[in-house]
């Protein structure tokens, strides 16, 4: 009889694909806490308008001025289709982070498709939020885009 794995084995196993199919570029990568706190900052993000999905959105706002944290996903094949994008936040000054899975991206920013990468704005970029989800969303943008900084800074 074969016996059912446990939740606790699925998910280690689920997270050891995840690691096998990382990418080799794909420093720095956030660890669980920081990708778990990235990807709620990324959810609350797309509640709120203030988000930009996929590749050709994040690399337009980069051009544009726009300052905010970079979260892309490390398990893209090709790589080819993200390899700029670290370079522009790099000149931009934009902190940048990887995580482990595009599924969980895209899941934490409200969209069915797998998503390679995505800007989380400090502000909507369209109208205004209210005061309290303003004051909210910055702190929990500030905590982030600080360990991401410390993250790269260890890194180089």
């Amino acid at each position: 009889m074969g016996g059912s794995d446990s939740e606790a084995d699925k998910s280690a196993l689920k997270e050891r694909k995840n690691l096998l199919a990382l990418a080799p570029i794909a420093k720095p990568l956030a660890g669980k806490k920081l990708s778990k706190r990235t990807l709620k900052l990324v959810r609350k993000a797309a509640e709120h308008k203030c988000l930009k999905r996929g590749v050709k959105e994040v690399v337009k706002s980069i051009r544009r001025g726009n300052k905010g944290v970079c979260v892309i996903a490390g398990n893209i094949t090709p790589i080819d289709v993200i390899t700029h994008v670290p370079i522009l936040c790099e000149e931009a000054e934009i902190p940048y982070v990887y995580v482990t899975s595009k599924e969980d991206l895209a899941n934490a920013g409200a969209t069915k498709r797998p998503t390679c990468c995505v800007l989380v704005l400090p502000k909507p970029t369209k109208g205004e939020l209210g005061v309290d989800d303003q004051q909210k969303l910055k702190t929990e943008y500030d905590q982030v885009a600080t360990e991401v900084s410390s993250l790269a800074a260890s890194l180089f």
